[in-house]
């Protein structure tokens, strides 16, 4: 009987283990959204698939990995800075029209309040900060804007200290779980603010891959070149569907409410029909399908100067020194010098890690190294010969009138 009775409480236990270690889950509750808020959402996603058409004809890296969100809020902290036609083409780029100013920010404060929280089996974060020179003047309700909708860090810095940049590589890489650990190498003298945003994701497969059914294949790359990878496998029911430019595969993570979904050219060559039209016309005719799964292992790394996309997309006077960032400072030129955009993932059979940082770097004429010689009060001057010395005239300008 006592044998029985230990039997009895060891399985209770095993059982009780069982069941801490694998809770159910219970489906993510939908973020509710306002007409205009869905309809910000749409604009998002139009300038997510745009940015990466964008990114994808600038550069000649093979992998490509961006986050939009990441870019559209750091630009949106740098939006809210701006006025008269740079702050329209700001806008026309991030797909802005049909909002008020308030119900923007509203919007990027209820995404970044919401996202981080839908999930508690998927890490998310989101932050945001400014670091600005301490010798220059910012506009108070600027400041007090983004620390309201963006819940931005606010920071004055030295600029001119070597320890700066590795001040503000630190926030970076605390904030991407280290996987950004350094986004500036060195800060101009002409450079007076960064506003930064970072993203860290970390989403674990509903039904994860088996680490044991993963195996070397051959990849066929963009050079039509044959390389070995490590191919994961699985046979199991997934959201699926197909049209005449691709098939498409959703893979949830957590409690469903992220996902992954893979998109596989019928062509080779066929990137360029990738649309955010063609993206929610296939989202809504997908079908939950037995699928055999083989999708490779595979870590990416990026580092993006976003400028000449942003300019191809309408923002070109943020970027030139006739900007207008008036609502930001006084202070005159002010204008973007870059648009930086780090990125990090990783794909393996138990889930996805990914990081961004978007860093917007704010620059004037040098703050820094350059005396000020303001002359509102009197003042003399000589007039000489340079090889000589010799002094030709002398003055003395006590006052001066408008001629």
């Amino acid at each position: 009987m006592k044998k029985l009775l230990s039997l009895l409480v060891v399985l209770a236990l095993f059982v009780s283990c069982k069941n801490e270690v694998n809770p159910p889950v219970e489906d993510a509750q939908p973020i509710k959204l306002t007409a205009v808020q869905k309809q910000k959402v749409v604009q998002d996603n139009d300038f997510a698939f745009e940015l990466m058409k964008q990114v994808l004809a600038e550069t000649d890296e093979s992998n490509v990995f961006i986050s939009p969100l990441s870019v559209s809020i750091a630009l949106g902290m740098t939006w809210n800075g701006a006025i008269g036609d740079t702050k329209t083409e700001m806008e026309k780029t991030l797909k802005m029209n049909g909002m008020s100013v308030n119900e923007i920010n509203e919007y990027y404060k209820l995404m970044q309040t919401t996202l981080p929280g839908i999930d508690p089996l998927t890490k998310l974060s989101i932050a945001n900060s400014i670091w600005y020179r301490d010798i220059f003047d910012v506009k108070p309700d600027f400041l007090q804007i983004n620390k309201d909708y963006f819940n931005a860090e606010v920071s004055s810095l030295d600029f001119d200290s070597p320890d700066a940049p590795g001040i503000i590589n630190k926030w970076c890489s605390d904030k991407t779980n280290g996987l950004i650990p350094k986004v500036i190498e060195k800060i101009k003298d002409e450079h007076v603010m960064f506003l930064i945003n970072a993203i860290y994701f970390k989403g674990i497969w509903v039904k994860q891959f088996k680490k044991d059914d993963t195996c070397e294949g051959d990849f066929i790359n963009e050079q039509n070149q044959s390389v070995k990878v490590n191919f994961m496998n699985m046979t199991d029911t997934f959201a699926y569907a197909e049209d005449e430019y691709a098939q498409y595969l959703e893979m949830p993570y957590g409690n469903k409410a992220f996902s992954m979904t893979v998109i596989l050219p019928k062509k080779s060559d066929s990137f360029s029909g990738l649309t955010s039209d063609r993206f929610n016309k296939v989202l809504e005719k997908m079908t939950n399908e037995e699928v055999a799964v083989m999708l490779p292992r595979f870590k990416v790394k990026n580092k993006f100067q976003l400028k000449p996309m942003l300019q191809a997309m309408g923002m070109q006077k943020a970027f030139i020194r006739i900007a207008e960032f008036d609502g930001m400072s006084n202070l005159k030129p002010l204008y973007i010098d870059f648009v930086q955009h780090d990125t990090y993932v990783e794909v393996t059979e138990e889930g996805t890690e990914a990081a961004a940082v978007t860093t917007v770097a704010m620059q004037t004429e040098s703050l820094s190294s350059r005396p000020y010689f303001i002359a509102n009060k009197p003042f003399a001057f000589v007039i000489k010969e340079k090889s000589t010395g010799i002094i030709l005239f002398m003055g003395k300008m006590g006052s001066v009138e408008k001629f």
